[in-house]
C-alpha cells in the first residue's frame, strides 16, 4: 500500500572524494550503508573513533546538564515545542574549528563540578567533627592532657543524670565488701551536659590511675572525639577555619560555572557535530577500500536512486549502480503515507513494521483509529480543547519529528472527538444544562443523534456493528494481500466465509438486545451464515491431504472463527464503557460545582472546581482512549492479516538534536 520500493545500490569512488561523497550523502539521508564482507577488500577499524566521539559527547551532555543546575535557563511555555535551528552548511563548517575550545570548556565545568562535590563532601566531614567537638569547647587543657608529676588526668563522658562529683565518688566507693580501704581520691571538672551525657575532666594520684580507669570503664566512660596537644577551641577554629575555606572554593567554582551561562548554543553545537562525526565513522567502518578507491554497498529509495545517480555522478568521479535485491534479502521498510495516515505510523511502530511480504496496514488503520478514539472520548468539549491547543502549538512552533507526529494524531483525534461528542450531547459533561439551570432555563438535550447515558444499549450494538466493520476490514485487507501474492484461493476461502458467517448471525445476535429486529431479517441472516458455516467446514482444511483430515481441519476452523469472533466483537464494548466514563465523571464534577446555594460560593467553587476537574478527568481518559484504541488495532484488528517484524529503514543521514542543515535531504 504506502512503503516504499528498496533498491540497492553499489558506489564506486575516488578515495581521494571520499570526505566529500559521504558528508553529502548524510546530508542526503537516502542511503543506509551495508557492511561490505569481501575479503579482498580493505576495511577501516573506526571503533576507537567512534569511542572517542562518544566519550567527547557525554562529557558535553553532562557539562549541559551541569550548567542548567547552576545557570537554569527561562524558557517560554512553548520553548519544549521548539524545532531544531537552521544553519548553512558552509556556516556549520566555519565554526567546525572551534568544537575543541567547546569540549575544553565542557571538561573544564565537570572539573569545577568534581570540585564542587569533593568540597561539599569536605565540608559535610568538617561539620560533622565540629558537632562532635563544641561540647568540649569550655575545656581549658589539651585533649591529650595526661595529668602532672604526680597526678594523672582523665578526660571523657558517663552517662550521668545527678550530680557527676557525687556520681563518680559513688564510682570510686565501689561495693560495700567489708573492704576497709579508702577509696581513690579523685577531683572531678565538669566541662558540659548534653541532657544525661556529661563530659569531664578528673585528677587523680597517679598511684590510683588503674583502679580509676578500671570502674571508669566498668560505667561506661568515653574519651573525647579527638586526642591532640591542643583546646577544643583551638581545634573547632581550626575546623571553623577549614570549612570556611572549603566554602570558599564551592563559591569560586560555582561562579566560575555560572560564567559559563550563554554557551548554551556552543555546547548544543558540539553535540550536534560529535553525533555527526560518530556516525559518519560507523558507516566508513562499513565500507571496503582499495589503494585507491573506496566502495558503498547499501539500500536506497527507489523513487530517490535516479536523483542520487545524476547528482553524484555530476560532482564525482563515481560508478554508481542501483540494482534489485535478491529474493532471500529482506529489505529494510520505509513508509510513506500522506498527512492523515502519516501521523498514526507511530501506532504500527509500537506493534511491528510490516516485512516484505505484508502490506502497510496505516493506511486503514489510521481511520478506525481515529473513529473508534473519538467514541472512547466522546466529549466535544474535550475534543475541541485537544484541537485547539494541539493546533496552537503546531502553528506557533517548528516542532518536528516524532512528537509533531504524536501532536497531529491527537489533533485528529481531537476532530472526531469534537465529532462524536456533539452527536452525543457531551459538551465538558451535562456543562450546558447545568449551566442553564443556574438562568432559570431548562435545556432537555444537546444531543444531535442520542445520549448514552440514557439509551447504554443503543450505543453498545452500535459498538458492537462498528466492531464487526472494522474486524471486515482486516479481513478485506487480508483478502487483497493473498491476492496480490497469487494465492486467489486463500483470498476467496479465509475472508468470504468468515465474512457470511460473523456478519449473516449479526442480526439474530442484536436481536437479543432489542426487541425491533424484523424476525424476516433475522431469518435472512440466519441463512446467510448458514453459507459461511458450510463454505467454512468445507474449505477450512483444504490443504489436508485425506478427506478425513479436511473435515476435520473445517470443523477447527468453524470453532476458531466462532470463539475468536465472539471474544472480538465482545471487546468493542469498551467504546461503551470508555464513553460512559467519560460522560459520568464529567456529570460529576458539574455537579459538584453547583451544589452551592449561595451564588458566590457557587461561583468560586466552579472557577476552581470545574477546569482542575475536567483537565483531571480528560487527561486520565484521554490516557485510556489512547491505550484502548491501540489494543483494538493490535488484537482485534491486525490478526485478522497483519505478522510485523520489519525492519526500519536506517540511511545514513544528519541526526542532530538542536541543528539542521538548510539543504534539507530528500527522503521523503
Amino acid at each position: 500500500m504506502a512503503k516504499a520500493e528498496m533498491k540497492k545500490i553499489e558506489i564506486i569512488a575516488l578515495l581521494s572524494d571520499s570526505k566529500k561523497l559521504i558528508e553529502r550523502l548524510q546530508r542526503r539521508g537516502v542511503v543506509e550503508f551495508c557492511d561490505i564482507t569481501d575479503e579482498r577488500l580493505v576495511k577501516m577499524n573506526t571503533a576507537s573513533n567512534i569511542a572517542s566521539f562518544e566519550k567527547h559527547l557525554n562529557a558535553v551532555l553532562t557539562a549541559r546538564q551541569i550548567l542548567s543546575g547552576y545557570a537554569p535557563l527561562k524558557q517560554s511555555l512553548l520553548a519544549g515545542f521548539s524545532g531544531r535551528k537552521e544553519i548553512d552548511k558552509h556556516d556549520f563548517g566555519d565554526i567546525v574549528p572551534d568544537v575543541d575550545d567547546y569540549l575544553k570548556a565542557c571538561y573544564d565545568i565537570i572539573e569545577l563540578d568534581k570540585k564542587i562535590a569533593a568540597a561539599n563532601a569536605s565540608i559535610g566531614k568538617t561539620e560533622a567533627r565540629l558537632d562532635a567537638l563544641r561540647p568540649w569547647e569550655p575545656l581549658d587543657a589539651e585533649l591529650d592532657f595526661a595529668g602532672t608529676r604526680e597526678t594523672v588526668c582523665m578526660i571523657g563522658s558517663l552517662e550521668c543524670k545527678e550530680d557527676i562529683t557525687e556520681h563518680i565518688g559513688a564510682l570510686m566507693r565501689g561495693s560495700d565488701d567489708g573492704d576497709e580501704k579508702e577509696p581513690p581520691a579523685v577531683s572531678v571538672t565538669e566541662v558540659s551536659r548534653f541532657g544525661s551525657k556529661v563530659n569531664f575532666a578528673l585528677l587523680c594520684h597517679k598511684d590510683d590511675k588503674t583502679i580509676v580507669a578500671e570502674r571508669l570503664r566498668g560505667a561506661g566512660f568515653t574519651p573525647p572525639p579527638e586526642s591532640g596537644s591542643y583546646t577544643p577551641a583551638e581545634r573547632i577554629a581550626e575546623y571553623e577555619k577549614q570549612a570556611q575555606t572549603l566554602r570558599e572554593t564551592v563559591e569560586k567554582c560555582t561562579q566560575s560555572i555560572a560564567a559559563y551561562s550563554g554557551m548554551e548554543p556552543q555546547f548544543d553545537f558540539a553535540e550536534d557535530y560529535l553525533r555527526l562525526r560518530s556516525d559518519k565513522y560507523e558507516a566508513i567502518g562499513k565500507m571496503g577500500m582499495t589503494r585507491s578507491t573506496f566502495i558503498i554497498e547499501g539500500w536506497i529509495p527507489a523513487d530517490c536512486a535516479y536523483k542520487i545517480q545524476t547528482e553524484f555522478e555530476k560532482k564525482f568521479v563515481t560508478a554508481i549502480r542501483v540494482y534489485d535485491p535478491a529474493p532471500d534479502e529482506e529489505a529494510p521498510v520505509l513508509m510513506r503515507n500522506n498527512a492523515f495516515v502519516q501521523p498514526v505510523e507511530g501506532v504500527t511502530e509500537m506493534y511491528a513494521l510490516p516485512t516484505a511480504k505484508d502490506v502497510d496496514p496505516n493506511p486503514v488503520m489510521s481511520f478506525f483509529y481515529y473513529l473508534l478514539f473519538g467514541i472512547m472520548l466522546s466529549d466535544a468539549g474535550y475534543g475541541l480543547l485537544m484541537t485547539v491547543v494541539t493546533w496552537i502549538i503546531l502553528k506557533k512552533t517548528t516542532v518536528e519529528g516524532t512528537l509533531r507526529r504524536s501532536l497531529v494524531m491527537f489533533r485528529n483525534c481531537g476532530v472526531t472527538t469534537l465529532f462524536w461528542g456533539a452527536l452525543f450531547g457531551s459538551w465538558f459533561g451535562d456543562a450546558p444544562q447545568v449551566i442553564a439551570r443556574q438562568f432559570g432555563v431548562e435545556i432537555k438535550t444537546t444531543a444531535l443523534w442520542f445520549e448514552p447515558i440514557k439509551d447504554p444499549i443503543k450505543l453498545l450494538l452500535f459498538s458492537f456493528l462498528l466492531g464487526i466493520i472494522h474486524l471486515f476490514a482486516g479481513l478485506c485487507v487480508l483478502f487483497y494481500k493473498n491476492w496480490k501474492q497469487g494465492r486467489k484461493l486463500d483470498a476467496v476461502f479465509d475472508t468470504i466465509p468468515v465474512m457470511l458467517a460473523v456478519g449473516g448471525v449479526a442480526p439474530a445476535g442484536a436481536g437479543i438486545f432489542v426487541s425491533t429486529v424484523p424476525a424476516n431479517v433475522s431469518k435472512i441472516g440466519l441463512m446467510i451464515s448458514l453459507v459461511g458455516v458450510v463454505l467454512m467446514v468445507l474449505t477450512g482444511g483444504r490443504s489436508a491431504k485425506n478427506i478425513f483430515a479436511k473435515l476435520f481441519g473445517g470443523v477447527y476452523a468453524l470453532y476458531n472463527t466462532a470463539t475468536g469472533y465472539l471474544g472480538d466483537i465482545l471487546s468493542y464494548s469498551r467504546l461503551l464503557a470508555l464513553g460512559l466514563a467519560t460522560g459520568s465523571i464529567a456529570s460529576v464534577i458539574n455537579l459538584v460545582c453547583g451544589m452551592m446555594g449561595n451564588p458566590v460560593l457557587k461561583i468560586i467553587l466552579f472557577l476552581t472546581v470545574f477546569p482542575v476537574g475536567h483537565l483531571a478527568n480528560m487527561a486520565i481518559n484521554l490516557l485510556g482512549a489512547y491505550v484502548h484504541t491501540a489494543r483494538l488495532q493490535f488484537v482485534e484488528f491486525f490478526s485478522k492479516f497483519y505478522e510485523g517484524g520489519g525492519r526500519a529503514f536506517a540511511p545514513l543521514t544528519v541526526n542532530t538534536k538542536h541543528l539542521k542543515f538548510k539543504e534539507e535531504n530528500i527522503n521523503g
